[in-house]
């Protein structure tokens, strides 16, 4: 079970952060938003200030993103569990499901004026978009600067006001820096993988002052942003702070952690031993996802980095 686990993480993380296989050893973690209507394809249009009024969103952060700068704007969504409860999405069509390739037909049919997809997942349809002459835009957010960067364009592009939403993304980091825990957040055991600075969960735990026992590393995982630890380089660093994150499929919190438990240094670490082990959502920490996905990692972020030691 722990092995199916750990393919179906591997999978999604490798679509989300550029690690394809075709592609993990030449892209490297960047800020930039990349219009390939610009770069790869001059038949389509050249994207401008206000030209979208209907926008199909192949993520989920920027669905959430365009419904909360103008909700008249977005037309068709992919379908994230995310968004199965909210209602502001009730009645938007989905063109996809899961982790299946959206439905181009699906697409077409809303008559976009912008499709909106995720750099290293979603490609190839913008690709076979882009041929039929539908303007789009490649996003990549890994740390909190390229969702502030991504929130400004995509308000030029629908020409509504950002500010309201940038000021709310203030609100989620802590007002006063604070001297850190070391911290060790872990998406997997076997291997043992964690990100580094180069991710957005590793920007997030920097934003909050920890101090990321794998910030710096670098190494061969296959998951651009995050490292592979040895147990030993674990129990080396004896973390003051563990963070382990659930699966992106599957509700069980128990089961990274009921997994870490048999090994044997994990009774040795000066976290385990003062209960702060904390575990959290893959949405929000590792994939950012939407903006409420985002306010609760940041929420246990504080809850976890800010309490003292042996409370």
């Amino acid at each position: 079970m722990h092995r199916r686990w750990l393919l179906s993480a591997l999978a999604l993380l490798m679509s989300i952060f550029l690690a394809a296989c075709t592609t993990a050893t030449t892209q490297q973690p960047s800020t930039k938003i990349t219009n390939p209507t610009e770069t790869t394809n001059t038949n389509s249009q050249q994207l401008s200030k206000g030209s979208a009024k209907r926008v199909v969103a192949l993520s989920s952060l920027s669905a959430d993103i365009i419904s909360r700068l103008d909700q008249t704007k977005i037309v068709g969504i992919t379908g994230s569990k995310l968004f199965k409860d909210d209602s502001k999405f009730k009645d938007i069509p989905r063109v996809s499901e899961g982790q299946s390739p959206p439905n181009l037909e699906k697409v077409v049919a809303l008559k976009p004026d912008l499709v909106i997809g995720a750099e290293g997942f979603s490609n190839i349809p913008i690709q076979k978009l882009q041929q039929l002459g539908i303007p789009t835009l490649l996003t990549k957010v890994n740390n909190w600067e390229s969702l502030e960067e991504l929130t400004k364009k995509l308000a030029v592009l629908i020409n509504a006001d950002p500010q309201p939403l940038l000021n709310r993304y203030k609100t989620f980091l802590p007002e006063k820096p604070t001297q850190g825990f070391s911290t060790l957040a872990l998406v997997s055991r076997q291997p043992i993988l964690a990100p580094n600075k180069n991710s957005w969960a590793g920007d997030l735990l920097a934003k909050f002052q920890a101090k990321n026992i794998a910030a710096d590393l670098q190494g061969k995982s296959p998951v651009g942003g995050y490292v592979t630890l040895s147990a030993e380089k674990v129990l080396e660093a004896n973390p003051e702070v563990i963070i382990l994150v659930n699966p992106p499929q599957g509700n069980s919190e128990a089961g990274l952690l009921d997994s870490l438990k048999k090994e044997a240094f994990w009774q040795q670490l000066q976290a385990t031993k003062n209960n702060r082990v904390y575990v959290f959502d893959y949405y929000g920490l590792v994939n950012p996802g939407s903006i409420d996905a985002i306010e609760k990692a940041c929420q246990q972020l504080k809850q976890a980095l800010f309490v003292k030691q042996g409370t």
